[in-house]
């Protein structure tokens, strides 16, 4: 496979044709990608490009614009900045100038990248553009010459979880000064820039391969890569390797049109033998559009591989061939589309108060309270966390539980509520947790041992009691722990089991313990979670990050945290054949 993608997440498993990536590549002219899978990422990632995202187009219109103009009514343009984390704007892009008019309707979009593991604070200005300006381009415009004429903000994520992905804001004075007059409104309206939802579902077979092992047989692999204009190509999946067979039949891929451009692009399909060093042998070669496969699977008929001449010669036409045994047009959802219909994703979390934490009265403990307000490990992982999902949670109102630890009864508990009821687990926001987290270190002692079997089992059970009700939520549940794990197996087992509900879980590391049981739980390395009885996970559910790595590096928590997150939510709603639905939400309300 060359230095393209080798032994992604295991080198054996297949890449990119699983449907798993919720958001578009960065698209590069010199590369020619816009594909949705792992292969792509690697690909521009070694390259120093973009990570993943969804491309969203902003649009405007406003509503009741003050008049700046004394014969005649404002000529309004819309400027779009992105928040930074130290307050700094940094503009987006502007609309077009709109000519005498207080209700005006713009044309040009913004295009921004979504990115769910991230807050994105937006802030919008509207400007009346001097009359004297309008034959500059608006790039060229100093705003400081034109006439203010209010200004609004908001998250993206309000926007995106709107039923028709529309916020209508009041417009106030510059730093928020609403002042006595009504500005008028703006409205914005969000859009995926996807050029179309269509993908194929292809299962692959092979006969007679050339076996390129001298002891046993070869064990193929396919990779198939998308031709570009430059005559070079790259590559959008590959299968799993199958085990010295020369007659393999791959798991089904699922490719996107975005990752093959149009049914007519030539696409290149290599067959490797895999090795574990990374020197994969080529088997054969053959080019084929995605319309030549839907003929293969129609006639029933196999394509021989080639193999190239070294010689500048004609390539040598082998006896094996590869067979399409299922074609399958389907409609392929993003993740924003399920949010902007009304899929909700809930909030848990889940609290470490075993004793290897430290006396919560020592400044060197990890539950230790600053009295000037630094947070502490388990403060930073709740509040990042949750500032990003409660955008996505209707009512904010969470479970929080505690394990671990010692309550007012006298028994160590492993699930207990973190506000102190003895009824009520759910608190109000991301404010309601840390206020039960802080109040509990008063009336909680720290125990142990680390068990998480009991917390995932009463998420889970939330969970699997949701599909009774309705199948729009999904929820996540946030387990901050410091220790290594005691009931490592009954954890496997209460995983695996929760594996068929709409559930992820995400682990925070803290402190400076070795935490290389979480990363087993992770299954990062494509071995899914195996019960005690033999059962296997359906999906990879746990994302895990060691704060300590995090803290080194340029991610937040939350970033490396949730970056799988939308993943795992599409995987179990495609897995099931979910789509996005029309619920009953309350009506649109100007903030």
């Amino acid at each position: 496979m060359g230095g393209c993608f080798s032994d992604v997440r295991g080198g054996q498993q297949a890449i990119g044709g699983g449907q798993e990536r919720p958001f578009e590549a960065n698209s590069n002219p010199n590369y020619g990608v816009t594909g949705q899978n792992d292969a792509v990422q690697f690909f521009h990632r070694a390259r120093g490009l973009h990570p993943l995202f969804t491309q969203l187009e902003l649009s405007f219109s406003a509503s009741n614009l003050i008049d700046r103009d004394i014969t005649s009514k404002s000529d309004p343009m819309v400027v779009v900045f992105s928040k930074k984390k130290d307050s700094k704007l940094e503009e987006l892009g502007r609309t077009e100038v709109i000519l005498n008019s207080l209700n005006p309707v713009w044309i040009n979009k913004v295009t921004i990248a979504y990115q769910f593991e991230i807050v994105q604070p937006l802030v919008f200005y509207v400007f009346d553009v001097d009359t004297k300006y309008h034959n500059i381009p608006v790039q060229m415009l100093n705003l400081k010459d034109q006439d203010f004429l209010g200004e609004a903000n908001c998250v993206l994520s309000e926007i995106v979880t709107k039923h028709s992905q529309s916020l209508t804001l009041n417009l106030q004075g510059k730093n928020a000064r609403r002042g006595v007059r009504n500005l008028g409104t703006l409205t914005v309206h969000a859009e995926e820039t996807v050029a179309s939802r269509s993908a194929v579902e292809i299962v692959f077979r092979c006969s007679n391969l050339t076996n390129t092992d001298l002891f046993s047989k070869s064990d193929p692999f396919l990779r198939i890569s998308r031709v570009v204009e430059s005559g070079g190509y790259v590559p959008i999946c590959k299968t799993e390797a199958i085990d010295n067979n020369l007659n393999p039949i791959w798991k089904p891929l699922c490719l996107s049109m975005q990752q093959f451009g149009s049914k007519d692009n030539p696409l290149i399909i290599e067959c490797f033998d895999f090795n574990a060093n990374g020197n994969h042998v080529l088997i054969g070669k053959i080019q084929k559009s995605v319309a030549d496969l839907e003929k293969l699977y129609i006639e029933k008929i196999g394509a021989n591989f080639v193999f190239p001449s070294s010689h500048r010669g004609p390539d040598k036409v082998l006896k094996g061939q590869l067979y399409v045994d299922r074609f399958l047009e389907k409609e392929q959802f993003s993740f924003v589309d399920y949010i902007s219909s009304g899929f909700e994703l809930n909030f848990m979390v889940a609290v470490d108060f075993t004793a290897s934490n430290g006396d919560r009265r020592n400044p060197d403990s990890l539950h230790y309270i600053d009295p000037f307000g630094r947070l502490n490990s388990y403060q930073q992982a709740i509040m990042e966390v949750g500032e990003v999902i409660h955008f996505y949670d209707s009512d904010k109102r969470f479970p929080a539980w505690g394990f671990g630890g010692r309550t007012m009864n006298g028994g160590v508990s492993h699930c207990f509520n973190l506000n102190g009821s003895a009824t009520s687990f759910e608190v109000e926001g991301v404010e309601g947790i840390m206020a039960a987290y802080a109040s509990s270190l008063h009336n909680v002692s720290l125990a142990g041992p680390t068990l998480f079997g009991q917390v995932i089992n009463n998420a889970a059970q939330i969970a699997g009691d949701s599909l009774t009700h309705h199948n729009n939520k999904y929820y996540v549940l946030l387990i901050i722990t410091d220790g290594v794990l005691t009931d490592i197996q009954e954890t496997k087992d209460a995983l695996v089991r929760a594996s068929d509900l709409p559930f992820s879980i995400l682990i925070v590391g803290v402190g400076a313990a070795d935490f290389t049981q979480m990363e087993i739980l992770d299954a990062d390395n494509g071995l899914r979670l195996e019960s005690s009885t033999g059962r296997v996970a359906t999906r990879d559910i746990v994302q895990f990050v060691s704060m300590r790595e995090v803290q080194s590096g340029q991610k937040s928590v939350a970033e490396a945290l949730l970056e799988e997150l939308p993943a795992q939510f599409l995987t179990y709603m495609r897995s099931r054949d979910i789509k996005p639905g029309t619920f009953s939400s309350a009506p649109p309300q100007i903030t």
